[in-house]
């Protein structure tokens, strides 16, 4: 289960104690890389195994959080799971069962969270007649459909088909989340409405740099743990936070492409191709100096954390302190102070959902 908006609160099937009889001998010649199986992993190789038409589907979807609340099904909410056991009821004419990786909170934002489902396709015109599976690009263009008539603000991206075993949350390798920040006093601007964390302060990014150093490595999170989290054990191994600057995005996701001195030569060539025009008309200049209209950008902070699995609300928590770190309010020692504590009252307040995004799940794909 992962949730946090970002937190894995259980990442791997839970623990069974073995028994100690003689006739589980036999068990402990398995090879290793075949661990006994959970009961319910059990019932769904046997229904494959029973049910050849049965076909198991990755499927990896983006989606913007705002209009959903988490993840996880509801009753009486819109969630990303309802709606996508919807599109795929409508598709294939009979009810599935859709299994997240990794929760998101409501107002959480993914730009790859990635599900399985079970699929068996059935004929149309002969009813109880199976037909062979769908294949991926036939499964994600339908959903496809079906999702750009409710808000249009999930799409499928990708499709596989994989063995009746793999599972899409206990097989996960390592999940990575961005949380972005914008700072400056500008106001928001209305395309990045709840896309981001606007910060008016200015953040000094070296400090942030250094804080998140610390936590980097196998320590145990209880500062960065949300009540309500019903992970076993606060120890986590965080593999990467990195902060860092990105050059603005001018609102329009495809420039991310390219790169910062790309960018700078195609502003500075689009200024010399129009200096001849505008060298006649007098500049119409705004109160505070700039040519009217022109829109003063934010400094664009990328906060990106990396691991296996988190704590309820881990990431959150986390940038919280950065980001006091990067207004000064705290120092690159109280954040020490604040992970020795091992209580989540000594952490700065949680940063807002808007910001933080499920950027990829890493998986051994068989």
């Amino acid at each position: 289960m992962s949730n946090e908006g970002e937190a894995d609160r259980h990442l791997s099937p839970p623990k069974r104690q073995l028994s100690l009889s003689p006739d589980t001998s036999r068990s402990s010649k398995l090879p290793k890389s075949e661990p006994p199986r959970l009961p319910d992993e059990q019932s769904e190789i046997a229904m494959g195994q029973r049910n050849p038409g049965l076909q198991r589907y990755l499927v990896a979807v983006e989606y913007i959080g705002t209009l959903f609340s988490g993840s996880q099904k509801q009753p009486a909410f819109r969630t990303v799971v309802g709606v996508l056991e919807e599109a795929f009821q409508k598709f294939i004419g009979q009810p599935v069962s859709v299994v997240c990786s990794s929760r998101t909170d409501a107002g959480v934002h993914a730009l790859s969270n990635v599900c399985h489902i079970d699929v068996e396709r059935i004929s149309k015109r002969k009813p109880g007649e199976v037909l062979p599976p769908h294949e991926p690009g036939v499964v994600r263009r339908a959903v496809n459909h079906f999702l750009q008539k409710n808000e249009g603000d999930i799409t499928v991206t990708d499709v596989r088909c994989v063995p009746p075993d793999f599972h899409a949350r206990y097989k996960a390798l390592e999940r990575t989340y961005h949380y972005r920040i914008l700072s400056g006093p500008e106001p928001l601007s209305a395309f990045e409405k709840n896309r981001a964390w606007h910060v008016p302060e200015d953040l000094d990014i070296t400090a942030m740099k250094r804080a998140s150093s610390i936590l980097v490595g196998h320590h145990d999170f209880s500062s960065f743990r949300a009540a309500g989290c019903q992970a076993n054990s606060p120890m986590r191994t965080l593999v990467e936070l990195a902060v860092t600057e990105i050059f603005p995005a001018l609102y329009f996701p495809s420039i991310m492409e390219r790169s910062a001195t790309e960018l700078l030569d195609l502003d500075t060539s689009r200024r010399i191709s129009t200096s001849s025009d505008a060298s006649d008309a007098k500049t119409v200049k705004s109160e505070n100096g700039r040519e009217f209209g022109h829109r003063l950008r934010h400094r664009c902070f990328v906060v990106t954390a990396r691991s296996r699995s988190f704590l309820y609300h881990q990431v959150r928590l986390m940038v919280g302190v950065l980001k006091s770190v990067g207004t000064g309010d705290l120092t690159v020692s109280d954040v020490e102070r604040i992970h020795d504590a091992k209580t989540v009252t000594a952490a700065s307040p949680m940063a807002p959902a808007c910001g933080l995004y499920l950027g990829n799940v890493k998986y051994d794909l068989p």
